[in-house]
C-alpha cells in the first residue's frame, strides 16, 4: 500500500513538474538582423521594438498557452547573406522554430530558401519565417513559401501609392531614380519605371542608377549627376546608412525637388534631414506616426519612448507581427509552426491603430492601409531622433485600394 501511495505521489509530482516546466518554457523567436557594422543602428532599433512588443503586448498580460512567455533571441547577421545562413543554423541548433528578419530582401531570400530546404528535410522540426520588413515582391510571388509570412507591404504596393501621387502632379515631367544595387533596389527601380510608364508616359526618366550597397561613403558624385539631370522629383528605396548619406548629400547640394522614399526617417535620418528637407521629403509606409490614430497607439509609443529614450517606433508592423503571432498561437492552441501558419492564413485582425489587417492565404502577404507622409516639424507629437522633426500623414490609402494580384504557386505541406 505504501509503495502504491508512493508511486501515485511520484506520478502526480511528475505531472505537476512537467506542467510547470511547460508553462515556464518560453516561445523563442530568433531575431536575425545587423547588430554590428554600417546598418547596426537599424538592426538594433528593430531588436528593441521586438523585445518591447513581446513584453508589453504578451508577457505582461500573462503570456501564451498557460503562461508561456515570448522571448526574442538576437543573432547578428552583419547585413550579410552568408552570415545570415550561419546565424540561422545557430538558431536551429538551439531549437528555435520562429525566425524574424526584415532588413535586406537579399537576406530574406536566402533565409526563405534555407527554411524551405530545412523544412523539407526536417518535417518534425519545421521553422516559420516572420518577415517584418523585406519587401522584394518576389518573396510573395515567384519565390513564395508556405513557411514565410510578410507583415509589411511589398515594394510594388508602396510604389503604387507613390506613382498615383506623382501622376496627379502635372508639374512633374522629369524623374530621377536612385537606389541600392540588390534585389529590393532593383525592384523599386523597375516598379517605378513600369508604373509611371503606364500612368504618366509623358514623364521622362532622366536617371535610373543603382549604387553598391553599404560601401559608398560619399554620395556627392551621385548627387552631382542628379543635379545635372534637372529632375522634377526623385525616387529612392535607400535605407540605413545609405539613406543617411544620400540624404545629407542631397540637402548639402541644395536640391529642393520632391523626394519620394521608402525609409527616409529615424535612425539618424530624420535629424540629418532637419530643416533642409522640410516639406520636401515624403515617405510611403504602413502604420502611423503623426497624428496618432488611437489613444492605445499613442500610449504604446509613449511607453516605448520612456523605456528607450534614444530609440523610435520605426516599425509599427512589429506590433502587428507580435500581436498576430500571439493570436495565431492562442487560436490554434499550439506553438507548433505548422499550426501557427494555418491560423495565420486568412487572418483578419484589428491593429492597435484601429485598422483592419488581412493576411492573404494564397501568398502570405499582409494587406493594410498605406500612408504617404511628409517630413516636417509642424503638428508633430512623435518626432524622430529626438530632433523635433517627424513625418505627418498627408494621404491614407485604404486596404481595399492596396490589393495587387500575385503569381504565387504555393506548395503546401
Amino acid at each position: 500500500m505504501k509503495n502504491l501511495v508512493a508511486r501515485c505521489f511520484i506520478s502526480i509530482f511528475a505531472i505537476i513538474v512537467t506542467t510547470f516546466a511547460n508553462a515556464q518554457e518560453s516561445i523563442r523567436i530568433a531575431y536575425i538582423d545587423p547588430l554590428t557594422g554600417a546598418f547596426s543602428a537599424t538592426g538594433y532599433n528593430g531588436l528593441v521594438q521586438f523585445q518591447f512588443a513581446a513584453e508589453e503586448l504578451v508577457n505582461s498580460k500573462g503570456g501564451l498557452l498557460d503562461g508561456r512567455k515570448l522571448e526574442i533571441v538576437a543573432f547578428d547577421n552583419k547585413a550579410s547573406a552568408q552570415e545570415s545562413q550561419i546565424q540561422l543554423n545557430r538558431a536551429i541548433s538551439e531549437g528555435i522554430q520562429f525566425i524574424a528578419q526584415g532588413n535586406s530582401s537579399a537576406v530574406a531570400g536566402v533565409i526563405t530558401d534555407a527554411i524551405r530546404r530545412h523544412n523539407r528535410r526536417n518535417t518534425d522540426q519545421p521553422l516559420l519565417f516572420l518577415n517584418f520588413a523585406a519587401v522584394d515582391p518576389a518573396l510573395t510571388n515567384e519565390n513564395c513559401n508556405f513557411w514565410h509570412f510578410r507583415f509589411d507591404a511589398h515594394a510594388d504596393i508602396k510604389m503604387q501609392a507613390i506613382t498615383d501621387m506623382i501622376a496627379q502632379r502635372e508639374d512633374i515631367k522629369r524623374l530621377y531614380i536612385i537606389g541600392q544595387d540588390y534585389s529590393f533596389g532593383q525592384a523599386v527601380a523597375d516598379s517605378a519605371a513600369g508604373q509611371l510608364g503606364a500612368k504618366r508616359p509623358d514623364i521622362e526618366i532622366v536617371g535610373n542608377e543603382l549604387h553598391p550597397m553599404e560601401t559608398v561613403k560619399d554620395f556627392t558624385p551621385y548627387v552631382t549627376k542628379i543635379a545635372q539631370a534637372r529632375p522634377d522629383a526623385i525616387i529612392t528605396g535607400n535605407w540605413g546608412a545609405d539613406m543617411v548619406s544620400l540624404a545629407r548629400a542631397i540637402t548639402d547640394a541644395g536640391i529642393t525637388v520632391p523626394i519620394y522614399t521608402y525609409y527616409a526617417t529615424f535612425d539618424g535620418i530624420t535629424a540629418t534631414l532637419g530643416e533642409a528637407a522640410k516639406n520636401q521629403v515624403r515617405l510611403v509606409h504602413e502604420g502611423h506616426f503623426n497624428p496618432a490614430p488611437t489613444q492605445a497607439y499613442a500610449d504604446y509609443v509613449r511607453a516605448f519612448k520612456a523605456a528607450y529614450p534614444d530609440q523610435d517606433i520605426s516599425y509599427p508592423r512589429v506590433i502587428n507581427t507580435i500581436q498576430m503571432l500571439a493570436k495565431a498561437i492562442s487560436d490554434s492552441g499550439s506553438a507548433a509552426p505548422q499550426a501557427v501558419a494555418n491560423a495565420l492564413e486568412g487572418m483578419e485582425f484589428t491593429s492597435i491603430a484601429g485598422e483592419r489587417l488581412f493576411m492573404r492565404a494564397e501568398d502570405h502577404q499582409l494587406f493594410q492601409p498605406i500612408q504617404i507622409s511628409v517630413h516636417t516639424d509642424e503638428n508633430i507629437e512623435f518626432d524622430g531622433d529626438n530632433s523635433g522633426f517627424g513625418i505627418l500623414t498627408e494621404v491614407s490609402i485604404p486596404l481595399e485600394d492596396t490589393l495587387l494580384e500575385h503569381s504565387c504557386q504555393m506548395n503546401r505541406p
